[in-house]
């Protein structure tokens, strides 16, 4: 209550609640929320490491006021407010339509008795004040308006410029991203109990979301292991063919397993088709070939029909773009600058009665082609990376 955390921070990356995750997905919880809210849980999103706590320590949730997420803790610093932003509010308690929270989703968790900790979803313009003492020690004029602003993810949408629906947004970040605009609030065609819907700062807008935990951080790693720094990157890429000489991968090198566009802690990553003439350049091929096909994973998945934009650090190379455009089979409009503060402060103009001219907002943007040979090569690619996938998920559930 006097604004202080109760104890550590529990990062979205976080394992520890696999295990109760396990056991959600063995008596139906997870397709049971799923089909209420559209959420598909991991380890490291708030109801398993909320249900963990509470099991595991109850004081800790006594003793809090609220749970909230990194910026609202910056907003209660700044103007006293306590509040949570639609998008963050969105995964995975919110019936996004209503922005009220559904008291059965808590109930499948098991969380409905720590329901005062979460606090209600600021409505679509939302502006706060700067408090006397924030503003001294900012420099900054007491009362000028704050605006929270959406999360990472949607934030990216609208920086990059979505606007229409069935338009969508690859985030090459850590980890990886995707999303598309939609004018309902309902969630993905699967059979797994995957991704997100989130409400949107925009009325009638809502982002369906797959966001996998592969990305930029498996290939940190891989390029720690072999001793080679991120911008060596693109020649690396040159000097392996498409295809990696033979070599492919499955990128799932996140601790907490998958995500999107499916849900399993035990999610591995390996390399297959290994011989005497693998060079470090296959290897890393390999690795970006699989990340490109889990992208197109999640956007057949997500049913993306509009223009694709892509951002991030990944997006930055030139070679890696083009294999993911090779492998979406479409022209990639790749935005390289800060997408996320764009879509934010878009946000914060349009809550302040001055909405941007999107298309004129909207980051730079450079359109790296398709094509056609390599849109046939990786055609054969993804299919088998599929079956690949199929046969590892098979394992996984054995472990």
């Amino acid at each position: 209550a006097a604004g202080a955390p109760v104890g550590r921070a529990l990062s979205w990356m976080d394992g520890r609640a696999a295990d109760r995750l396990d056991r959600w997905t063995a008596d139906g919880t997870l397709h049971a929320l799923h089909r209420r809210t559209g959420v598909g849980l991991f380890p490291g999103s708030a109801a398993p490491l909320l249900a963990h706590l509470a099991e595991h320590e109850p004081e800790r949730l006594a003793a809090a006021e609220v749970a909230g997420y990194c910026v609202d803790a910056v907003v209660q610093r700044l103007t006293g407010a306590v509040t949570v932003d639609a998008s963050d509010a969105s995964q995975p308690f919110l019936d996004v339509a209503t922005r009220t929270y559904d008291e059965t989703a808590l109930e499948l968790c098991g969380l409905s008795a720590h329901r005062r900790l979460l606090p209600d979803p600021a409505p679509p313009g939302t502006l706060h004040r700067l408090l006397p003492g924030a503003a001294r020690r900012l420099g900054l004029p007491a009362g000028l308006p704050v605006s929270a602003g959406p999360f990472d993810i949607p934030a990216c949408a609208f920086g990059s410029g979505v606007a229409e629906p069935g338009e969508g947004n690859l985030i090459i970040g850590t980890t990886l991203a995707a999303q598309v605009l939609d004018t309902e609030p309902r969630p993905a065609v699967t059979d797994d109990p995957a991704g997100m819907v989130l409400a949107t700062p925009y009325e009638g807008r809502y982002l369906r979301v797959m966001p996998a935990m592969i990305g930029t951080a498996g290939l940190d790693w891989l390029l720690k292991l072999l001793d080679v720094k991120i911008d060596a990157l693109d020649a690396l890429l040159v000097q392996s063919p498409p295809g990696a000489s033979g070599v492919t991968a499955l990128p799932f090198l996140s601790a907490s397993g998958e995500r999107a566009p499916f849900v399993d802690a035990r999610a591995r990553g390996r390399f297959d088709g290994l011989s005497p003439l693998t060079g470090r350049a296959d290897l890393v091929r390999a690795l970006c070939e699989a990340v490109a096909y889990s992208a197109r994973h999640c956007m057949e998945t997500l049913g993306v029909s509009g223009t694709v934009t892509a951002c991030g650090g990944g997006a930055r190379s030139g070679e890696w773009a083009r294999v993911f455009a090779g492998v979406l089979g479409g022209d990639l409009d790749v935005c390289d600058d800060a997408v996320g503060i764009r879509g934010a402060a878009q946000v914060a103009w349009h809550a302040l009665g001055t909405p941007v001219d999107a298309a004129a907002w909207r980051a730079p943007r450079r359109t790296v082609t398709a094509e056609r040979g390599l849109i046939d090569h990786y055609a054969e690619g993804y299919a088998a990376y599929r079956r690949a996938l199929d046969l590892a998920r098979e394992g996984w559930s054995t472990r």
